[in-house]
């Protein structure tokens, strides 16, 4: 007897974006009644491959079959049709609608076949929750009502609700507490026992070991490694998979002092934290001092930025810069005293794509050069281009739309912005996204140079080696929570990657 073909087969996926090629060639083979774990840094390609399984991005090439019948997934619908459920890490539940309406939203029970069958959805939906464990969700209860936990009980409960026989769970744990990850496990337990294929993305390698049958490492859209055994693929294999390099760095020399621990910190941050997002943090950032933090995504690292910067409110403590405290949640206080922020999505988030240089170096500066309710267009140019030229913008042309400049000199237009507005502390997330290697070198190099000018720089990169080779100091951090503090000369890659996914907090 021939043996049965996987449960799904994806050969060769390709998948291309304006200026991005998100999956190059990558494989995926899932067995019925297996967790196959799905792994990769950011922008591997995990979110890419798991929207194209789910039919919501279709594929530029490639093949996929489904118990051995190639089969074309145009919409999330054809995708459920087939069995295929997948519950996204930001769940896509109607806060509004009741759980049970939300459980059977698109396929109501009803009688005469237009009748909603009201009482019918929650008795069902009552059913699939027992099942999950849960019984004490109320089916009748507004989602937006529960926990982040119960949400994603019942996004369980709904892929349930159909012929389910493949699930995609996208960092299913993030939100969840130790007991509420144990159920997860014990409903995957149950899932795969009655034959139902789970693809598990974490970035916890002990939760790969605790659940995981096989592996597929993803890296720069590629598959890497396709199907290795879970138990035997050793920790230290699987993170050189995840961030073997392509590139080099090149990091200019840190001074051969660092900065005096004497000198008065510009930044302190003493107890600050967000409930859910990072645990309190102390920290001391002297002028010409750059300190690095690393983690995974959902660490927390982006988020102390922000709280620091007052796009988020801090739940406790304090940010002081120069000894003033800032009020809490305010971007202009935190501006006004010497703040700046290059965030990670630069074109979304900082920069204005259809003006000038000048107008994007200047936008947080504009005060400056108005007289009398009128705009000194040429004061303006003028400061917004001795900026650019201390940072070595190619083209030298500050009226050219900032859109039509590469990465790396839109965000040499985002330093200068705050270069222009003298701000003391400078925090860098994720500096060199979207920048080619050449191009990389440059903004070390203008980072290095501007700590050196007096500049303190609070650093956050997905990039290990980018942290280890810029920072001065480095903080580790694992799930909300330093773990590790160190000079970055005393950290390699290595040990950085093993405390942020398997480390415990420094006592």
């Amino acid at each position: 007897m021939a043996p049965e073909p996987p449960l799904l087969t994806m050969s060769g996926i390709t998948k291309s974006f304006p200026g991005v090629r998100a999956l190059d060639g990558v494989d995926l083979e899932v067995q019925a009644g297996e967790v196959h774990c799905l792994l990769g840094q950011n922008g591997a390609g995990k979110s890419t491959l798991i929207k194209v399984l789910a039919g919501a991005h279709p594929p530029d090439g490639g093949e996929i079959t489904w118990r051995g019948d190639p089969v074309r997934l145009t919409s999330p619908i054809a995708a459920m049709r087939l069995g295929i459920a997948t519950i996204y890490q930001e769940l896509d539940l109607v806060e509004g609608l009741s759980v049970a309406e939300n459980v059977f939203l698109g396929h109501e029970p009803t009688s005469a076949g237009f009748i909603v069958r009201t009482g019918a959805g929650r008795s069902a939906a009552r059913s699939l929750l027992a099942r999950l464990g849960h019984p004490e969700i109320d089916p009748g209860r507004p989602v937006g009502d529960l926990s982040a936990a119960q949400q994603q009980i019942v996004s369980m409960a709904r892929a349930l609700s159909h012929d389910v026989r493949l699930i995609v769970m996208d960092e299913p744990s993030a939100a969840l507490d130790p007991d509420e990850v144990d159920n997860l496990f014990r409903i995957v337990d149950q899932l795969t026992a009655d034959g139902v294929a789970v693809v598990y993305i974490s970035h916890r390698l002990e939760e790969i070991r605790r659940i995981g049958d096989r592996v597929t490492v993803l890296k720069d859209g590629r598959a890497v490694a396709v199907g290795l055994p879970a138990a035997d693929t050793p920790t230290r294999d699987i993170v050189a998979m995840m961030t073997g390099r392509d590139v080099a760095y090149v990091f200019p020399p840190r001074p051969e002092a660092p900065p005096s621990t004497a000198a008065e910190p510009v930044l302190r941050i003493e107890g600050l934290s967000r409930k859910g997002e990072f645990a309190p943090v102390d920290l001391e950032l002297r002028p010409g001092e750059i300190v690095g933090l690393a983690g995974l995504v959902g660490s927390g690292r982006s988020e102390i930025l922000e709280t620091v910067y007052g796009a988020r409110k801090a739940t406790t403590g304090t940010v002081t810069v120069a000894g003033k405290r800032l009020r809490p949640g305010s971007v202009r206080a935190a501006v006004a005293a010497g703040i700046g922020l290059a965030p990670e999505e630069r074109k979304a988030q900082a920069l204005l794509m259809t003006e000038s240089v000048t107008r994007n170096v200047s936008v947080s500066s504009l005060s400056r050069f108005s007289r009398g309710g009128w705009l000194d267009r040429g004061g303006e140019r003028s400061a917004a281009r001795q900026a650019t030229r201390e940072l070595q913008m190619r083209p030298d042309n500050p009226d050219a739309a900032v859109r039509t400049l590469s990465g790396g000199n839109q965000q040499k237009a985002v330093l200068a912005r705050w270069l222009l507005r003298g701000c003391r502390v400078l925090l860098l997330d994720e500096p060199t996204r979207g920048v080619d290697v050449g191009a990389r070198a440059e903004l070390y190099a203008v980072i290095r140079r501007l700590a050196d000018d007096g500049l303190a720089v609070l650093l956050v990169s997905s990039e290990v080696p980018e942290v280890l080779g810029l920072a001065d100091r480095v903080l580790v951090l694992r799930e909300g929570r330093v773990v590790h503090t160190a000079a970055a000369r005393e950290l390699d890659e290595h040990r950085v990657l093993d405390l942020v996914m398997e480390g415990s907090p420094t006592p």
